[in-house]
C-alpha cells in the first residue's frame, strides 16, 4: 500500500474541492485554496513531493479543455512536471490529440475518463485509438464512480454524469487490458474525511491481483487508513487530499508517509 500524492488544479490555482460539486458553472463546495500563483502552486508541490521520493501521483485539471481557465490550468501543471520531471501523472481534457504532448511535458502517464466515453458507454475506438498514440504503459483510466442501486456507476464530467458503465469484475478485466493503471474516486466520499466507501475498497482489493489501483475518498484519519489497508488486502494504493496538513487538514503528510512505509511488507517494497 503506496502513497500516491495529488494536485488539483481549478482556475489555475491548487485546490482541494469536495467530490461532485464541481460543474460547469462552478464550484459548489471547496475545503482549501492555496495562496500560491499558478507558477508558484505547481513548483511549490511538484518540488515537495521530489524532495520526499513521492512518485506516481496525479495532477488534475479541473476546467473544461478548451477555456482560458484551463489554460491556466496548464500553466500550474507545466510548473509542477518541470519541478518533478518523471515523477506525476495528468489528468483533465486528455484526449488522442494532446496525450503525447503531456507526456512530453514530463508525465510518465495520461489519465483519461471522459473522452473514452461517448453516450454513456465506453467507446472502444476512442479508447484503442489513445492506447495506440501512447502505449498502455503511459495511459490511467480514471474510473471514479458514484453507488447506485445496481452498484458503483462510473461518472464522467467532472463527475456530474452518470454513465451505464459499472465498476465490477467484467469491467476491470476489459479495461485492463489497455491501461497500466486504474484512478478510482469514491466521488460521494472525496473531500469529506468522514470515511472510505468501505464495499468499493473491498472489492477493488479482490479483484486487482496486482494490477496498480490507486484508490482516493473519505480518508480522514490514520484509522481509515487502517480500515483501507485491511478491506483492500493491502494491496490498493491511496491518495489523500483535504485531510492532509498541506491542504489545511489534520493529517501530516510526512507522518502519512512513514506509517505507510512501516505497514508495507517487505514482499511488496
Amino acid at each position: 500500500m503506496r502513497f500516491r500524492p495529488c494536485i488539483d488544479i481549478h482556475n489555475g490555482t491548487v485546490k482541494q474541492i469536495v467530490g461532485g460539486s464541481l460543474s460547469d458553472s462552478g464550484v459548489g463546495a471547496t475545503n482549501f485554496v492555496s495562496s500560491f500563483t499558478e507558477e508558484e502552486g505547481g513548483t511549490f508541490y511538484g518540488e515537495m513531493y521530489r524532495r520526499l521520493g513521492l512518485s506516481g501521483g496525479h495532477i488534475i485539471l479541473l476546467n473544461p479543455a478548451g477555456t482560458p481557465e484551463y489554460a491556466a490550468d496548464m500553466r500550474t501543471a507545466e510548473a509542477a512536471l518541470r519541478a518533478f520531471p518523471g515523477g506525476l501523472q495528468i489528468g483533465g481534457g486528455v484526449n488522442a490529440e494532446n496525450a503525447e504532448m503531456l507526456l512530453n511535458l514530463g508525465a510518465t502517464h495520461v489519465i483519461v475518463t471522459s473522452w473514452v466515453f461517448r453516450d454513456g458507454k465506453v467507446d472502444m475506438e476512442r479508447l484503442k485509438q489513445l492506447q495506440r498514440e501512447v502505449g498502455k504503459e503511459h495511459l490511467v483510466l480514471d474510473l471514479s464512480c458514484r453507488k447506485t442501486e445496481r452498484g458503483y456507476c462510473i461518472a464522467t464530467d467532472r463527475w456530474q454524469k452518470l454513465t451505464e458503465t459499472y465498476v465490477n469484475q467484467g469491467t476491470l478485466n476489459e479495461l485492463s487490458e489497455y491501461a497500466d493503471e486504474f484512478l478510482i474516486h469514491a466521488v460521494d466520499a472525496e473531500g469529506k474525511r468522514n470515511g472510505i466507501e468501505e464495499e468499493l475498497a473491498e472489492m477493488l482489493g479482490a479483484w486487482t491481483q496486482g494490477f496498480p489501483i490507486t484508490y482516493a475518498g473519505g480518508v480522514g484519519s490514520f484509522e481509515d487508513l487502517e480500515r483501507l489497508k485491511a478491506l483492500g488486502r493491502g494491496l490498493l494504493d491511496v491518495t489523500i487530499g483535504s485531510a492532509l496538513d498541506i491542504f489545511g487538514g489534520e493529517m501530516k503528510l510526512t507522518e502519512v508517509v512513514e506509517y505507510l512505509a512501516e505497514e508495507t511488507p517487505e514482499s511488496e517494497e
